[in-house]
């Protein structure tokens, strides 16, 4: 067994002992987790750089944006890989967007309509959307994916599709090099051939 290896399963177990809930039973008899050990994976924090390797392994336009979109989800309380999913979903990862429109979520694109909100810039979109995500769906609690989908699209199978995205960019590991040159699912290379 080499170092590597070995370092490997290390990780490998301190995450799944990080990520095992506890569970605690208060005077109402409801389950509530009743600690959370994130002091670890604070220390370690790669999200960005996971979250920007794997948009450039899309060749999204997104990828600077990576820590923004860290940023704003910790700075909002969202999952850190909600808006990029749904992106990934909407636009390809704001490859298939009206021109110079930055709207990679198809953000205010109500059903019959080809284009929505425009924003300045993608950071601009990434705050407005994660901040449109927070009031208008988990503070009404509508906090799965399925329950945001339910009222953010028309598209039945939306929630199935952005929860693919959401678990590729969780699955990414950052280390392992790619090929940039993916080619697009086939759901978008007719939207693409439509644009």
């Amino acid at each position: 067994m080499n170092y590597k290896t070995l370092t490997i399963g290390i990780v490998m177990s301190l995450t799944l002992i990080i990520h095992t809930d506890v569970l605690a039973v208060d005077d109402t008899k409801e389950a509530r987790p009743a600690a959370t050990f994130t002091s670890i994976e604070k220390s370690i924090d790669r999200r960005a750089e996971t979250l920007e390797k794997y948009l450039r392994s899309k060749s999204s336009p997104m990828a600077g944006s990576a820590r923004h979109m860290v940023s704003e989800a910790d700075r909002l309380g969202l999952d850190w890989k909600l808006v990029a999913a749904i992106s990934g979903n909407e636009s390809y990862f704001g490859k298939l967007i009206p021109y110079n429109s930055y709207n990679a979520w198809g953000w205010a694109v109500y059903t019959g309509q080809s284009y929505g909100a425009n924003f300045d810039s993608w950071n601009h979109g990434v705050t407005t959307v994660s901040e449109g995500l927070k009031e208008n769906y988990i503070n009404d609690g509508l906090t799965s994916i399925e329950q945001i989908g339910r009222r953010y699209a028309a598209d039945q199978s939306w929630a199935v599709k952005v929860r693919h995205f959401y678990a590729e960019i969780e699955t990414f590991d950052p280390d392992i090099v790619f090929n940039i040159h993916d080619e697009l699912p086939e759901q978008f290379k007719t939207l693409a051939l439509s644009i």
